[in-house]
């Protein structure tokens, strides 16, 4: 075997886990986890050792997800509209956003939901982060 196969067979079995498409619920949960912990070191400096990581997990999310989540179709603010009135929430019930003034904003257009409140909200709902991020 040549020596740059046989350093990755050696190491292949500990990390294979994070370098690979997700195929069940818990895998998937975990690789989002690390995503998580990922765009909280690294935001979005570029130049960070662990970006291109990060890049690559968020593609084998994306992956996973394309194949096994169902995504709302709209914008970000038409999908949080729904599911506001799906859940029977108020703006004062989603501490997730922020204040009741921030989420009025939000869903006036006047403000954009950020990294923190996209994650938050797809947890809180169980939906894909894509559904809270404008396709331009």
């Amino acid at each position: 075997m040549e020596p740059q196969l046989e350093n990755i067979a050696n190491v292949w079995p500990k990390i294979k886990s994070i370098f690979s498409v997700p195929h069940t619920e818990e895998e998937y949960g975990n690789l989002v986890s690390m995503l998580d912990n990922l765009i909280d070191e690294v935001g979005e400096n570029e130049k960070h050792p662990l970006s291109s990581l990060m890049e690559s997990i968020g593609t084998f999310i994306e992956t996973y997800e394309n194949k096994n989540i169902p995504t709302a179709s709209g914008n970000p603010v038409e999908s949080l509209r729904y599911l506001m009135k799906e859940h029977n929430l108020k703006q004062s019930e989603l501490p997730e956003i922020g204040s009741q003034g921030v989420v009025s904003e939000i869903l006036k257009g006047k403000r954009n939901l950020n990294i923190r409140q996209i994650k938050k909200l797809s947890t809180k709902f169980n939906i894909s982060p894509l559904v809270f991020i404008q396709d331009n």
